[in-house]
């Protein structure tokens, strides 16, 4: 395997050691047609990369799928979507704050309207808003020439 494939594994935490690369390709059988594009992206150290990846995570995200219909079962039987109770020390932690919004930043409701005809951009300058967006739409002009 390749220093970057095996440092980016390293990196996340995981334990590689040096990869026999035939070892590795043993059992590994690409499915779909291999043209010339599909070798080019799918090279051998490619291929080992995917498949150290793959034995490395396939477990875990085996566990996270399995979970993820656990959950969705749950959504609906009714139950409502909440933050996860392991992760409330970081939401009550004041140093995963953000800093607050520019004043500039704090309202931001916009009108968005089209075509800019006057009753449209009337309705937008009586809307409660501080700005507005007018779409000016090909069906109000030629200038397309078609």
């Amino acid at each position: 395997m390749s220093h970057s494939a095996t440092s980016t594994l390293r990196e996340a935490g995981h334990n590689i050691g040096p990869v026999n690369v035939d070892q590795v390709l043993h059992d590994v059988n690409i499915l779909g047609p291999l043209d010339d594009n599909t070798r080019k992206i799918l090279s051998k150290e490619a291929t080992v990369f995917l498949a150290v990846l793959h034995r490395t995570f396939n477990a875990t995200r085996k566990a996270l799928l399995q979970r993820r219909v656990v959950r969705q079962a749950e959504l609906d039987k009714g139950n409502l979507l909440d933050f996860l109770p392991e992760t409330k020390h970081v939401r009550e932690n004041s140093a995963w704050r953000g800093a607050p919004p520019a004043p500039g930043l704090v309202d931001r409701r916009t009108e968005i309207t089209g075509p800019t005809d006057r009753k449209m951009v009337v309705n937008a300058l009586n809307a409660d808003v501080w700005t507005y967006m007018a779409d000016f739409e090909g069906t109000t002009s030629d200038a397309w020439g078609l």
